[in-house]
This record gives C-alpha cells, sequence and structure tokens, in this order.
C-alpha cells in the first residue's frame, strides 16, 4: 500500500461513525421527511457501450475493485437515514477534495481514475471516493454506478448514481444537494451496469429537465 493511500484510509477511519452520528443528527429529521416526498424516477439505459478508458485505467490499479462476479441488482430503501447518509457523503468529499483538472493534476490528457491519495482531483475522483465511502458503510455494489453525461455547459462530468426504491439518486462535486437525476438539466452518456461494474451500458443522451425540487 502506498503511503498516500494509507493516509487516505486513515482519513477515512478518523471520519468513522463520527461522521455519520454528527451529520445525519443534524439532517435526520428533515431527511426523514423528505424522504417520503422524493418524486424520483429510475432512467432509462440501453445495451452495451465502450468501457471507458479510465475506468480501465483505474481496474488496472484497483484490480481487486474491479475483479467481481457478475450479481443480480439491487436497489436501496431510500429512508431518512439512507438519505442522510448520501448527503453527508456527499458534502464531507465536496469540502474534502480540492478540485483540479486532469491535466493539471497528471499532467496527461488521458483520463485518470483514482482515490483522493493527496486531497485532490477531479469529478471522477470525487465520484470514485463516494462510492468507496458508500460501499464501506455497506451500500451494494449493485446499487453504487459511476455515470458519465454533459453537463450543463455540455462539457463531460462523471458522477455517481444511486439506486434507490423510489428512484435514481445523483452524487456530484458541482451541486450541494443529492438530487434526481431528471432534476440535474444534464445529458446522460453512459453508467455501469448494476450487473457487473465493467459493463457499461448507453443510457441515450436523454436529459433529465423536471424542475429542481428542494429536499
Amino acid at each position: 500500500m502506498n503511503a498516500g493511500l494509507f493516509r487516505l484510509l486513515n482519513v477515512v477511519r478518523g471520519w468513522g461513525a463520527g461522521l455519520i452520528l454528527s451529520v445525519c443528527a443534524v439532517f435526520c429529521c428533515s431527511c426523514a421527511a423528505s424522504a417520503s416526498e422524493i418524486r424520483a424516477s429510475a432512467a432509462s439505459v440501453d445495451g452495451a457501450t465502450s468501457v471507458p478508458y479510465g475506468w480501465l485505467d483505474f481496474c488496472s490499479r484497483h484490480a481487486d475493485e474491479c475483479n467481481v462476479d457478475a450479481s443480480a441488482a439491487r436497489t436501496v430503501e431510500l429512508n431518512g437515514g439512507t438519505l442522510a447518509r448520501l448527503s453527508a457523503v456527499n458534502a464531507r468529499v465536496n469540502r474534502f477534495i480540492k478540485p483540479v483538472s486532469n491535466f493539471e493534476h497528471w499532467g496527461t490528457m488521458l483520463d485518470h481514475w483514482d482515490y483522493p491519495t493527496d486531497g485532490k482531483g477531479d469529478c471522477k475522483i470525487f465520484a470514485l471516493y463516494k462510492r468507496k465511502l458508500l460501499l464501506g458503510m455497506g451500500f451494494p455494489r449493485q446499487a453504487l454506478l459511476m455515470t458519465i453525461v454533459r453537463d450543463l455547459n455540455g462539457e463531460g462530468h462523471t458522477i455517481l448514481t444511486v439506486k434507490t426504491d423510489k428512484g435514481d439518486l445523483i452524487l456530484d462535486n458541482l451541486v450541494g444537494q443529492v438530487r434526481s437525476w431528471d432534476e440535474t438539466g444534464y445529458r446522460f452518456v453512459k453508467r455501469q451496469s448494476q450487473e457487473n461494474p465493467n459493463v457499461w451500458l448507453s443510457m441515450g443522451d436523454v436529459v433529465g429537465l423536471r424542475q429542481a425540487a428542494s429536499y
């Protein structure tokens, strides 16, 4: 294990239950009400498409996270506690990581996906780290999907989709709130399959245009 990753894991351990309990204590009452009011839907997907170079690059260095058996699709129950945890992770990671471009960070135009061992990164690093923390909290892998979109400026952007029993929620480094996919205004390009993270599915460039709701 390299020194940067070791320091990162120590930070995560330091957050531990303290992060969840303190932040959820603040949000839980409002989340309990909001979870019952969320108007989310499930985004449609098409057939298999190309796997992003960045995911292949990530897997070449984190084989243990990619060499997994295909599993049945799963969702998480969306309740006040779940929404509080998602909100806590989204907010904490958005504060923790200093945003820098892929080229500024790694010195290459090739997409480099990794964890924020130095506390810096672009949208892929934010999304991967949120995925890692949620996996550590017991969220099922099949419900945490790396997703590639075009943002409101038409630029490529990566977010984390969380599949819930009430629809697809988005964790995004550009927005503090956890939102339904169709409240983002983004053009959805592709995302991981629920059954196999190494299979990516086209989303047909569908645009989430529903008016944002306040959670």
